[in-house]
């Protein structure tokens, strides 16, 4: 009898420590979990999208969707990717939102995803080496030219288009910009094309190597892209994007990193 006495109180120890330890691990999950987004992007579009010297995902976007998160209650994390396959892995549903400076206005990528309020305007323009003086616009290419861009961007679409018209010779698509503009820089193309701000950038690292010329060739709106109908996630972005410009948060990015 008093073994089994023991072994009924021992249990119903047991029994109270577990109920509280669990009361007290709910209490601590419901005030500091948040909701963790998925955010995919391709890390060699600076100053939006980029790696700092221990290789960590850096850049405007990830500092804009952090800002966004922190406004709306949520928190995200970064996915390194190929700039072509970031579309599929939204559909995928292996990211849950883009951030990678993405053209929100192209129509068929309009058809694969829904887009969030423009976060940035940028144009197109033709970069060539520093000591180039004959390119001195899109109408200096010639047929006998090679002309890069990054695969998936407004820049490849431009270049293709170029090829198609019969203008130059040859449209190098490429995965990753770093690799279009070490092309450019070594003299195995003639010119790229890519978006202003981050042709900059790259005039920042490689100075005295490579420069813009001519006028712009079109304009386009960046947008965060999320999994077409998702409403409530595309909702919270469009809210905090909205919240961060109010409030001066997202001027302060922007001047950051242009500054960079």
């Amino acid at each position: 009898m008093k073994k089994s006495k023991i072994a009924v109180l021992v249990a119903m120890v047991v029994v109270l420590a577990f109920s509280l330890a669990a009361c007290g691990g709910s209490d601590d999950k419901s005030s500091s979990d948040k909701t963790v987004y998925k955010v995919g992007t391709e890390p060699t579009f600076p100053p939006f999208d980029t790696t700092d010297d221990d290789q960590n995902i850096v850049g405007l976007d990830m500092d804009l969707i952090k800002a966004i998160g922190e406004d709306q209650g949520f928190d995200v994390e970064f996915q390194n990717l190929s700039f072509d396959g970031l579309i599929p892995a939204l559909k995928a549903g292996n990211i849950d939102i883009v951030a990678a400076g993405m053209n929100k206005d192209d129509e068929d990528r309009q058809k694969e995803a829904d887009f969030s309020d423009s976060y940035y305007e940028s144009k197109l323009y033709v970069a060539v080496p520093q000591d180039n003086s004959t390119i001195k616009g899109v109408d200096d290419l010639t047929p006998d030219m090679k002309v890069a861009a990054q695969t998936g961007t407004t820049g490849a679409n431009k270049v293709q288009e170029l090829k198609d018209a019969g203008k130059i010779k040859e449209a190098v698509i490429l995965d990753g910009l770093d690799t279009c503009m070490m092309k450019l820089i070594n003299g195995d193309v003639a010119a790229v094309i890519n978006d202003k701000p981050v042709t900059e950038a790259y005039m920042k690292k490689q100075p005295d190597k490579i420069k813009m010329v001519g006028e712009a060739l079109n304009a386009e709106n960046y947008g965060f892209a999320v999994q077409k109908g998702n409403k409530e996630l595309l909702d919270k972005i469009n809210a905090g994007l909205k919240n961060i410009k109010d409030d001066g948060t997202y001027d302060k990015l922007i001047d950051e990193w242009f500054n960079k």
